[in-house]
C-alpha cells in the first residue's frame, strides 16, 4: 500500500472575521471572552432536587462536548442541592435564578461557578445590585445578566411597546452600568429573543455599546429542526462578524442535542477544531449507488469517532473523484464498485457491497495512526453528515 502522510495542516483554519475584543471573565475553569475559544453551554432538564439524575445528565452533556452547564433554582430545595451538584460536576455549573433574589446569594454560597440573573423578573433587583456584586466578588463568582424578550422590565415594555432590539439593549446596558458603578466587571450579557432577526440586531447594537463578553441565544427556538435552523442562522450571522463568546442552542429536545448542534455550528465556522465530518452528495439521476444508505451506514459505523477526519461518500463520476480526492478518506462510486481514496490517492477498488466496511476499516486505521483511538478523545460525540 502507498504510504500516505496523515499529518494535519500546520496553519490555523481561516475564519470569516476576527473575534470582537471583549473583556475576559471566568466561569469556573472556562475562560469567556475574546482571549478564549467560544464555549458551548446547555441546561439540565431534570429536577435540580434530584441530584443523581441531574449529575447523570451533566455527565452526558460533558461527554457530548458541553463546556458549561446551567441548572434551574426556583426553590429552596433546589438551592440546597446546588453544593453537591457544583462540587461533583466535571464542568462549571451556573445557577439560573428568577424571581427570588435570595437564591442568588444561596447559589454563590453553594460554590457555583456563575449565576445567571434576569433583571426583568427578580423583585427589586436594582436595589440589591450592590450586595450581589459584593457577594460575587468575594467568592470569585461571575454573573450573566440575562435579558429575555419574554420577561422584559414592564417599564421598558411600556416605553417601546414591545421587546424591540433597542428595548433589550437598554435593559442590558442599564443593569451593566449598575454593576460597574460598584466596580464589578466579571459578567457577561445576553439579550435573547425568539425571532432571529430581532435577536441579531439586538446583539449588534449591544456589541457597539461596550466590551462585555456576550452569551448568544435564540430563546424558545422551538423543536429540534426549527430550533436548529433558527439558532444556526442567528449564530452564523453574529459569529461570522466576530460577535459572541459563548452560545446555547435552545431546543425542545434532549439537551445533548443542543450541544451537538452548538458544536457543529462552531466547527462549521472554524471556531472549534473540526472532528469527524462526512461529506455526501445529495444524489441525482447520475448516481449509480444508493448514496443515502451508504452515508447513513458510514455515519453509524463511525459514531463516536472524533478525530479530525473528513470522509467523502460520493455517488457518481462527475463530482465523486474530485470530492473523494479532496477528503482525508473517500469513495467515488459507480458501476457496482467504489474507488477508495486516502489523502488524494486511490488505494484500492472494492465491490459496492464492501464500500461501507472498507471505509470504516480505513477510518479506524487512520485514527490509530493519528494516535486517537484510545482515551476520551476518540469516543466523544458523534459524527455529523453534511449533505451538500
Amino acid at each position: 500500500m502507498t504510504s500516505v502522510n496523515l499529518g494535519m495542516p500546520a496553519a490555523p483554519p481561516p475564519v470569516l472575521a476576527p473575534r470582537r475584543k471583549t473583556r475576559q471573565i471566568r466561569v469556573g475553569s472556562v475562560g469567556v471572552g475574546s482571549e478564549s475559544p467560544v464555549s458551548v453551554q446547555s441546561m439540565t432538564t431534570t429536577p435540580t432536587t434530584d441530584i443523581n439524575a441531574t449529575l447523570q445528565q451533566i455527565a452526558e452533556l460533558t461527554a457530548s462536548g458541553c463546556d458549561i452547564v446551567r441548572v434551574a433554582c426556583p426553590s429552596a430545595d433546589d438551592a440546597e442541592a446546588l453544593p453537591i451538584i457544583a462540587k461533583k460536576s466535571k464542568i462549571p455549573v451556573i445557577a439560573d435564578i428568577h424571581f427570588q433574589p435570595k437564591y442568588v446569594f444561596a447559589a454563590i454560597d453553594a460554590g457555583c461557578a456563575a449565576v445567571r440573573v434576569n433583571p426583568g423578573n427578580i423583585r427589586k433587583f436594582d436595589d440589591q445590585v450592590k450586595e450581589i456584586a459584593q457577594a460575587a466578588k468575594d467568592a470569585g463568582v461571575s454573573l450573566r445578566i440575562g435579558v429575555n424578550a419574554g420577561s422584559l422590565d414592564p417599564r421598558l415594555l411600556q416605553k417601546y411597546g414591545k421587546a424591540t432590539p433597542e428595548a433589550l439593549v437598554e435593559s442590558a446596558v442599564w443593569e451593566a452600568s449598575l454593576f460597574e458603578e460598584h466596580d464589578f466587571h466579571d459578567f457577561k450579557i445576553s439579550v435573547k429573543h425568539n425571532d432571529p432577526v430581532v435577536m441579531v440586531r439586538a446583539y449588534e447594537l449591544l456589541a457597539e455599546r461596550g466590551d462585555w463578553p456576550l452569551h448568544l441565544g435564540v430563546t424558545e427556538a422551538g423543536p429540534a429542526f426549527q430550533g436548529t435552523i433558527k439558532s444556526a442562522t442567528a449564530f452564523g450571522a453574529l459569529l461570522s462578524k466576530g460577535i459572541g463568546d459563548t452560545i446555547r442552542v435552545s431546543l425542545s429536545a434532549p439537551p445533548v442535542e443542543e450541544v451537538k448542534v452548538g458544536n457543529q455550528i462552531l466547527q462549521s465556522l472554524n471556531l472549534r477544531p473540526r472532528k469527524l465530518e462526512i461529506v455526501s452528495c445529495p444524489s441525482c439521476g447520475r448516481a449509480q449507488v444508493d448514496v443515502y444508505t451508504l452515508a447513513d451506514q458510514v455515519t453509524a459505523g463511525l459514531e463516536g469517532l472524533t478525530v479530525p477526519l473528513r470522509v467523502a461518500v460520493m455517488g457518481c463520476v462527475v463530482n465523486g473523484p474530485g470530492e473523494a480526492r479532496e477528503a482525508d478518506l473517500g469513495v467515488a462510486s459507480g458501476n457496482g464498485k467504489g474507488q477508495i481514496f486516502v489523502k488524494g490517492q486511490v488505494i484500492k477498488t472494492v465491490p459496492e457491497d464492501q464500500i461501507v466496511e472498507t471505509l470504516i476499516d480505513e477510518a479506524m486505521r487512520i485514527a490509530e495512526e493519528m494516535g486517537n483511538t484510545d482515551g476520551e478523545n476518540a469516543v466523544q460525540g458523534s459524527p455529523v453528515v453534511n449533505v451538500g
